[in-house]
């Protein structure tokens, strides 16, 4: 995803869930498109430029196990501040889950 209005269409999206630091925005294709899209955010308040990219790296190995088994359409990961204290199978989840709800495959 690379154009800054999807991006900011993702942001605004009504469908969204949130588990502790990790927020999921999510839009639905808008027409047949059978694919799974992920986008980042991972500010600042997470830490340098080191910090983010390996948060970001984690992220993207998580979307990469689960998107084949994912609705179709385009997800927005962010991050809060508190992703610091949480180890990677905690995060794992948390990120699993609220894709799922995002997307409303969990209820």
């Amino acid at each position: 995803m690379h154009r800054r209005t999807t991006f900011v269409a993702l942001a605004a999206s009504r469908r969204q869930s949130r588990s502790g630091p990790v927020t999921v925005h999510f839009l639905p294709p808008d027409d047949d498109r059978e694919e799974v899209l992920v986008a980042y955010a991972v500010g600042r308040h997470v830490g340098g430029a080191v910090d983010r990219n390996r948060w970001r790296r984690r992220l993207r190995a998580i979307a990469a196990e689960i998107s084949p088994e994912l609705a179709f359409g385009m997800y927005l990961i962010g991050l809060g501040r508190g992703v610091a204290v949480i180890d990677f199978d905690e995060l794992r989840g948390r990120v699993i889950e609220t894709m799922r709800r995002a997307s409303g495959e969990l209820g």
